[in-house]
């Protein structure tokens, strides 16, 4: 016997761009998907998006503002745009515990989850938003290695997600060091990273470039069914409307049922 899970990514773009004028595009996207973990990042945190962004989905789904997700956020490290900004986690699976890593680097944070899959087994999601100056490669990879050590230190699980705007296109080293450990979803079904993740025309002004920043990578244990872009779809009154400046992804996994593995990390909820 095998059990599903099916985990996104997003990067919200903040306030940014018509927030109000496409916030119900991404309540409709993510409602489209039901991941069971999403990764959110550049979450305005004084004006409560996450929470509005919670909400919203809990209720159309259930009535309620309460369930079936709940809401993990960490502020960014940094003096100003850390009372701005966050990254954050949604997640429909019982929660074991949650911590966080600083990054460095204009206060990069990386936040982890330790959920129970319906099988009993323990399975690590990381939610994390790298440094985003283009040609700092070497502060990415420097990220990745804090992060990757931070995951597989004390209280190691085996069975891991990461997933997130690593402001990174695949032959970058932060990419090619994540890819020594761990496997692209996308890549593992199509072959091939998508061409670009980022942007979408919600945010013209990049001269041109385009490429793929947004991944989510599994570890060994997990199997890839299915893997795909979404939140790629203009509202249908105006081509120049999208969910965000970035495109999601999304993955379906498999897990092979085993007895159920344990965390020493201490019960932070």
């Amino acid at each position: 016997m095998a059990t599903s899970v099916k985990v996104a990514t997003l990067n919200l773009h903040n306030r940014h761009h018509r927030w109000a004028q496409r916030r119900h595009l991404v309540v409709a996207e993510i409602m489209d998907q039901m991941p069971d973990l999403v990764s959110l990042q550049e979450i305005n945190l004084p004006t409560g998006q996450g929470a509005w962004l919670r909400s919203q989905i809990n209720t159309r789904i259930s009535g309620s503002s309460r369930r079936p997700y709940r809401l993990l956020q960490k502020r960014i490290h940094h003096l100003i745009r850390g009372y701005f900004e966050g990254i954050g986690i949604l997640t429909r699976l019982p929660i074991v515990s949650h911590d966080a890593i600083s990054l460095g680097y204009d206060g990069r944070v990386a936040l982890r989850t330790n959920v129970t899959l319906a099988s009993g087994d323990s399975l690590d999601f990381v939610a994390t938003h790298l440094h985003s100056t283009a040609r700092d490669r070497e502060a990415r990879l420097d990220q990745v290695m804090l992060l990757t050590g931070w995951i597989n230190g004390v209280g190691r699980v085996p069975l891991q997600v990461i997933a997130g705007d690593f402001n990174e296109v695949p032959e970058g080293p932060a990419i090619k060091q994540m890819k020594q450990t761990y496997r692209s979803a996308l890549a593992q079904v199509r072959g091939y990273e998508p061409l670009a993740t980022f942007p979408t025309v919600l945010a013209p002004g990049y001269g041109g470039w385009s490429g793929c920043l947004d991944y989510i990578f599994v570890s060994s244990g997990i199997q890839v069914r299915d893997a795909a872009i979404f939140a790629n779809r203009p509202h249908v009154e105006d081509e120049t409307l999208y969910p965000s400046d970035h495109v999601g992804l999304v993955a379906s996994l498999s897990i092979e049922d085993r007895a159920p593995s344990r965390t020493s990390r201490e019960k932070r909820v």
